[in-house]
């Protein structure tokens, strides 16, 4: 059993806990740095990307955070949680996390109104998986060691970066667990890496 945390500050938190313990694995609320301590991977929601950066800061995670990582943990970003894990974000100077090594343009896919589900064909993942747009970012340019996963519309809407899985929608607002389940098995390939 894996002890997946949820950064637990803004947006999505209840449905990815759902999603979580439906296969049967421990889910965690993230609110402070202690809540970090013993988890196999993280998740980091969909929000709005810069209250749910200025949380982090206020509450202290952001280096705990990066230690994290330093540590190899696998980390998970659904819409503003990908805004949040990558390296850069398209006319902005201040990045978040600065974790995966990706451009990204916010609020790519139109406006609330705009929201949209798509079923996704993903080689490595499965076919039809369903896949909410809200206010979605895409990835514009990927660094060398970056594998794209899925696209959308020829925008890169799902990509892995070593530890670091990052997309542009919601799963965890469908009933389809394929992405998380490919999550989960990123946390077991890292349980099983000698340190």
């Amino acid at each position: 059993m894996a002890k997946i945390g949820v950064l637990a500050l803004q947006g999505a938190v209840g449905e990815h806990m759902n999603q979580i313990k439906l296969l049967d694995h421990e889910a965690v609320e993230v609110k402070t740095g202690n809540d970090l301590c013993g988890i196999d991977g993280l998740i980091l929601p969909g929000g709005e990307s810069t209250a749910i950066g200025k949380l982090i800061e206020r509450n202290d995670l952001l280096a705990p955070i990066q230690a994290l990582a330093q540590q190899g943990i696998p980390m998970f970003g659904t819409c503003a949680g990908l805004i949040l894990l990558a390296k850069k974000i398209k006319g902005s100077i201040t990045p978040h996390l600065c974790l995966m090594d990706v451009e990204v343009e916010r609020n790519s896919f139109g406006r609330q109104v705009d929201s949209f589900e798509v079923a996704l064909a993903i080689p490595s993942i499965g076919d039809d998986i369903s896949a909410v747009f809200i206010r979605a970012p895409h990835i514009v340019t990927i660094g060398e060691q970056v594998e794209i996963l899925a696209t959308y519309e020829e925008r890169i809407v799902l990509a892995r970066d070593g530890q670091f899985l990052g997309c542009s929608f919601h799963p965890e607002l469908t009933d389809n667990v394929r992405i998380l389940q490919y999550f989960i098995g990123m946390v077991n390939e890292f349980s099983k890496v000698p340190r």
